[in-house]
């Protein structure tokens, strides 16, 4: 390639020869080249669905100048003759070339190619050029496919790493501006220097991909380990040079003994690679208050680094359908380094000393044990995926997390089983071999059953390749003097190895590995004075499950376990029962400050039974108050009804100065999933009954009944990405006295203007109504909240400033109108335009029918000032059913406002770009 850098235009332009040698048996008339700079040159390509998919708007608002794409493209052969070429809109990031003559096996032909490359801005993925003047480039020039099973390997740019190139020996010449300065794993020669300008060799062989960096003063620093050449920008300034020197070679040389020894002379280990895949806990922390010594922080950062960049260079697999090849040896090697390097390590670093600290298992656990909690976090909500699935159907945190975690603690699993380092000699020899040839995920499994003698087919058939989950627990356990006899039930039905350890005063007395044939085999062993036995008590198997795993040989209650009350939060720990305590305040008008203290067992792991009660003190009236729930969790691994949650609820608090309600609810609810877990599509039927008994109140007068039942069936259906969001529910209601049946449907669509349009139909009518009241009758603007679903500050309020409180809800309205129920039918349709940033106009439009009257249209809008989305917004009516609104009289009393104080809804926006 022949590369002229235009630093101020963001464009390369290219001009490039390709040798292609058909090393396959097949007879090639295409050749497939893949252009993964062109993902970025429009809104509809895959990488642009990925991040909808993912909540990220940056890129589907960003300008053209700031989008990247490759153009200008001409292609002819070696006889100077024009080559056909096409890319389809599905696929803009991969070039299909038709040969004029069919390439036989073991032949060679040579194309000729020009074109333009204008890079992208890093923001949307950290590759591009940013706001300094530098360039990081990578998958920005067109390469030839992988070409594996009679077919080029063609994959779409999802920003994912894993680019399936064909191996190539690589010739550039770059040209840039004299200003700046480049930085390659490529082997660079300077030729020339012109007035304005400088010329580069690049070179190397057997590559897959490299890195290049522009920049106007380099970042990188180089060190020389074992003859390799480390070039890096992770900083850590407290470190000096000589300790980040050790600490580079200690790593380079352990995984040069436990992988092999890296290719090539020169690998970039860069501060963008690290903040594409960051080792997690470590991150999130502010440096200010990190528990780890700036030694470990650099140490850590290198080596996840340094084995990610190690082994995608060189590994020659397809890294999306062999994803937890790279993932498993990467995280293995991991473990074993702090095994080695720094066994008394803890998940919290120096937090474990902190004597306030000291009771919580967070700050306890061994430092590689959190690998298994981030993949039991996965598990228990039922949304862990097979480690063989193809890397691009992972959602967000099993791709870059749980995942990655799983797939280490697999292949510990298999080693610390096979014994005799046959994992590590495994790897070793497939690293080796890998250098000769293209490798698969068979060649892998061939090298591991070679070095064993046990059969290891269970590994890739319920591990590697499926969903199935791990859950052992004891079961008929009696025992002598000298001898345990007991059998082991997996829990799911699997049946896998497990190590089981006889333990005295917490010190290991026996450990054996069980190999059950069936559920419920018997073994007995002897007993070695053990006064408890568990299995998997140091975590070798990544398990679902770890709180059943244990039997106390000496106690009448063989599980008795402790209970241990925890401040705030922890992680589970397997041998307490735990009850979490959080000191909690709760506000609304009738109750005034409410301080309480809520009791729950909610870790940060799912459970199958959660129990959160919060008793509360109202101030105001100087009595109890409070709210609590029960709930029965069951997972479905294998179908589309994932996930059942039987749960029953109450609240006691106060609906107007002088009366209180409780509320009891018995809820059953169905969550229903696509067979694609990155499917944004989510289906919910709920049913549940609620019973209210309310003291009568002589404030509030409102002719209804104080006690009353309602059975409720809700079903809900939503689509959920950055660009459009579509959602429908339909609602029945049945009671003594009435029903009633409604439907919703909301669409928002975000335009690339970065102007968005909101719409919502509600539509509902009564079955039956024999009320004498407005209380259960549809509301046009603030519902009356009968079944105490809504988080009202002052629900009984009719006037002043608690009712001006707004949710959207039934009607939808935002202005109070002279006919602000419907007690037969009601249809309203409410919208939305944002003009600017978080202004936004609104209308809404209804018609209203109640008995004896004739049906009214109904209107308002106004503009709607969108401060904090979800927690802070306002609405100023303008033109209304009333009139002029914003020039009457007490307009501020006309004023609505969403106000919410629940942290929950902050959790779910972060929520969904993982989950």
């Amino acid at each position: 390639m022949f590369v002229e850098v235009d630093s101020e235009n963001k464009i390369l332009n290219i001009q490039q020869e390709i040798s292609f040698f058909n090393d396959s048996n097949d007879t090639l008339s295409s050749i497939v080249l893949n252009d993964w700079n062109n993902a970025y040159s429009n809104v509809k390509s895959p990488l642009a669905k990925r991040f909808s998919d993912e909540f990220y708007r940056g890129f589907h608002l960003s300008s053209e100048k700031e989008k990247g794409s490759t153009s200008n493209i001409t292609i002819i052969d070696a006889n100077k003759l024009f080559l056909s070429w096409d890319r389809t809109a599905e696929n803009p990031d991969i070039i299909n070339v038709k040969l004029r003559e069919k390439l036989a096996p073991k032949q060679k032909t040579t194309i000729h190619l020009t074109y333009v490359v204008k890079i992208p801005n890093d923001k949307f993925t950290k590759y591009g050029y940013d706001a300094l003047g530098d360039i990081n480039l990578k998958t920005w020039y067109l390469s030839p496919a992988r070409f594996e099973n009679h077919a080029f390997t063609q994959y779409n740019n999802e920003n994912l790493d894993d680019i399936a190139n064909a191996v190539s020996d690589f010739d550039i010449e770059l040209k840039l501006p004299k200003n700046l300065e480049v930085t390659s794993d490529l082997d660079i020669v300077e030729l020339a220097q012109k007035e304005n300008s400088s010329i580069y060799k690049l070179s190397g062989k057997n590559r897959i991909n490299f890195s290049l960096f522009i920049e106007p003063k380099s970042s990188f620093y180089s060190f020389k380990s074992n003859s390799l050449d480390v070039i890096t920008n992770l900083k850590e300034e407290k470190l000096s040079t000589v300790q980040k020197a050790l600490i580079i070679d200690n790593v380079v040389r352990y995984v040069n003994d436990l992988i092999g020894k890296y290719p090539f002379d020169k690998i970039v280990v860069s501060k963008t690679d690290y903040e594409r895949n960051p080792f997690y806990g470590l991150n999130q922390l502010p440096s200010f208050i990190s528990p780890f010594s700036d030694e470990f922080t650099f140490e850590i950062k290198f080596l996840k680094t340094y084995l990610n960049a190690y082994l995608q260079n060189s590994l020659r697999l397809d890294n999306r359908k062999n994803s937890w090849i790279y993932n498993g040896i990467q995280v293995f090697a991991m473990m074993k380094y702090i095994e080695e390097n720094h066994p008394n390590s803890k998940m919290l670093g120096s937090a474990s000393s902190f004597k306030l600290l000291r009771s919580y298992n967070l700050t306890n656990l061994d430092f590689n044990e959190q690998y298994s909690y981030f993949y039991m976090l996965m598990a228990r909500k039922n949304l862990d995926q097979s480690l063989g699935s193809p890397k691009n159907t992972l959602i967000k945190f099993n791709e870059q997390i749980a995942g990655k975690y799983h797939a280490g603690l697999s292949l510990r699993y298999l080693d610390n089983y096979l014994g005799e380092n046959s994992v590590t000699n495994s790897i070793h020899q497939f690293y080796a071999e890998n250098k000769e040839r293209q490798l698969s995920e068979k060649d892998f499994e061939n090298l591991l059953k070679s070095n064993t003698e046990k059969n290891i087919d269970w590994f890739f058939n319920t591990i590697i390749n499926s969903r199935k989950i791990i859950d052992y627990k004891f079961s008929n356990v009696s025992k002598t003097k000298d001898s345990i006899s007991f059998s082991i039930k997996n829990k799911t039905g699997v049946i896998v190895p497990v190590p089981i350890y006889g333990v005295k005063n917490g010190k290991i007395v026996l450990k054996k590995w069980l190999e059950p044939k069936a559920n419920d085999t018997v073994f007995t062993l002897e007993r070695n004075n053990a006064d408890k036995i568990v299995l998997n008590y140091k975590n070798e198997v990544p398990e679902y499950n770890l709180r059943n795993n244990w039997k106390s040989l000496k106690s009448f209650f063989p599980n008795n376990r402790p209970i241990k009350f925890v401040f705030m939060k922890d992680l589970e720990d397997p041998y307490y029962n735990q009850v979490l305590y959080v000191p909690t305040l709760t506000y609304n008008l009738y109750d005034g400050l409410s301080p309480g203290l809520r009791l729950h067992n909610k870790t940060i792991l799912d459970k199958p039974f959660v129990f959160d009660i919060n008793p509360s003190y109202s101030t105001k009236s100087s009595t109890f108050s409070g709210s609590g729930y029960f709930v029965v969790n069951q997972n479905y691994r294998n179908s589309a009804l994932y996930n059942v949650r039987y749960s029953l609820s109450s609240s006691y608090f106060h609906y107007a100065p002088d009366a209180t309600y409780l509320s009891i609810n018995p809820t059953v609810q169905l969550r229903i999933r696509e067979n694609d877990f990155r499917d944004n599509h989510k289906q919910l039927i709920l049913f549940r009954q609620i019973m209210i008994n309310r003291q009568k109140s002589e404030i509030v007068i409102d002719n209804s009944k104080e006690n009353y039942s309602v059975f409720n069936a809700k079903y809900f259906n939503s689509t959920n990405e950055i660009t459009n969001q579509f959602s429908l529910m339909t609602d029945l209601q049945i009671s003594g006295k009435f029903g009633k049946a409604a439907a919703e449907v909301s669409y928002r669509k975000l335009f690339e203007n970065n102007h968005q349009i909101n719409l919502r139909f509600y539509a509902g009518s009564f079955l039956y109504n024999k009320t004498n009241s407005d209380f259960f009758s549809f509301a046009l603007d603030r519902p009356t909240d009968y079944l105490f679903d809504y988080n009202y500050y002052g629900r009984s309020e009719s006037s002043g400033f608690f009712s001006q409180q707004l949710i959207i809800a039934e009607g939808g309205f935002k202005s109070k109108l002279n006919t602000p129920f419907a007690n037969r039918w009601i249809t309203t349709l409410n919208g939305g335009y944002n003009i600017w940033n978080w202004i936004e106009v609104y209308g809404d439009v209804g018609f209203v029918k109640n008995s004896y009257q004739n049906g009214k249209v109904l209107f308002d809008s106004g503009i709607r000032l969108n401060l904090v989305p979800d927690y802070f917004e306002m609405y100023l009516p303008v033109y209304s059913s009333n009139g002029w609104e914003i020039g009457q009289n007490k307009y501020n009393e006309k004023i609505r406002f969403v106000i919410t104080l629940s942290p929950k809804v902050l959790i779910n926006l972060f929520n969904r770009k993982w989950f």
